[in-house]
């Protein structure tokens, strides 16, 4: 058979151009992603919780996506300027954030450059933890209720050291002084490790703060822990009341850790970014690093991640309400 006329070849193919082309490109972007590095922006510093849980989920995805996951430590201003960066970067899934339970705090304490709705796809909920409250052993109490009435009968005398104003540290402790209806002294330090050794210097009264970094003051006797802060016994101490357990009925203050991508990235890119990350944490050594941190894997697809995003930001906003908190 003889080859069309050029003429008409040419003409068909402009005819046809937009409907192939309509039909290959998702095919070939669903391919294609991720195409090169992707980036995991973590906006708190090197070496804290954030970090380590943020760098297992990036080691563990980029042997999924056949493509290296690094991570970007972009810190200031309570994760404010890491989560203002990616929610500026472009919407094609290849820059991500790691936000902490800060996450949901922060709209209630400042002005934002950012919708932490609008501006976010949620992808997915990746873990959980608990925060333990820890007093010294010059404070003469043995359980919550004991630690509550003391603090009744000395308002204002007991001190409590947080992270950072406006810290997770920071709200959980403003929410246990409301739930228990007593006045503590905070006292912000600048990150973690200082308000732990402010704590067993003697300087501070207690904390409120991620079981691991006490764990091990905790046996040793340097310090009381006095109850944990999930609604569910903590694996490292079973022996441990929570708080609602203590007579804070309802009670519930977990640390959580997840992934956003940008507003307008695809949803084919969401879909497979949240696929990845469920088989993540389905991978032992992954579970036993998390178990290391004292995290637990907290799988959370997409709308179910947003509709929770909602739901703590609404919470906190009432917490901040009720205890006229303001950052100084």
């Amino acid at each position: 058979m003889r080859g069309c006329d050029s003429r008409w070849c040419r003409v068909a193919g402009v005819l046809l151009l937009p409907f192939l082309g309509a039909a290959c490109v998702p095919v070939v972007a669903g391919e294609m992603y991720p195409s090169r590095p992707v980036r995991l922006i973590i906006p708190f510093a090197p070496g804290g919780g954030a970090d380590i849980v943020g760098r297992v989920i990036a080691k563990g995805l980029s042997e999924r996506l056949g493509q290296q996951v690094v991570v970007d430590n972009r810190t200031g201003a309570g994760g404010v300027i890491g989560a203002d960066l990616g929610a500026r970067a472009a919407p094609d899934g290849h820059t991500l954030t790691f936000v902490p339970a800060s996450f949901t705090m922060q709209p209630a304490l400042r002005k934002l450059p950012y919708d932490p709705i609008k501006s976010f796809v949620p992808v997915s909920r990746v873990g959980k933890g608990d925060y333990v409250l820890v007093v010294t052993p010059a404070v003469p109490v043995k359980t919550v209720k004991e630690l509550i009435a003391h603090a009744k009968a000395n308002p204002g005398k007991l001190f409590f050291g947080t992270a950072g104003a406006g810290s997770t540290a920071h709200m959980f402790t403003e929410l246990f002084k409301l739930t228990a209806g007593i006045d503590l002294s905070v006292v912000h330090f600048k990150g973690g490790n200082q308000q732990v050794i402010d704590l067993l210097g003697g300087h501070s009264h207690g904390v409120m703060i991620s079981l691991p970094a006490v764990r091990p003051h905790i046996l040793s006797g340097k310090l009381k822990g006095l109850a944990t802060t999930s609604l569910q016994r903590s694996s490292f101490f079973e022996n441990m009341p929570t708080l609602d357990e203590s007579g804070l009925r309802g009670f519930e203050a977990i640390v959580w850790w997840g992934i956003l991508a940008p507003a307008g990235t695809p949803g084919s890119v969401v879909s497979r970014l949240d696929r990845e990350i469920k088989e993540v944490l389905a991978v032992p050594e992954i579970r036993k690093a998390f178990s290391d941190q004292g995290v637990e894997p907290d799988y959370q697809d997409s709308a179910g991640f947003r509709a929770f995003l909602a739901k703590e930001i609404a919470g906190w906003k009432r917490v901040v309400e009720k205890g006229d908190i303001k950052l100084q």
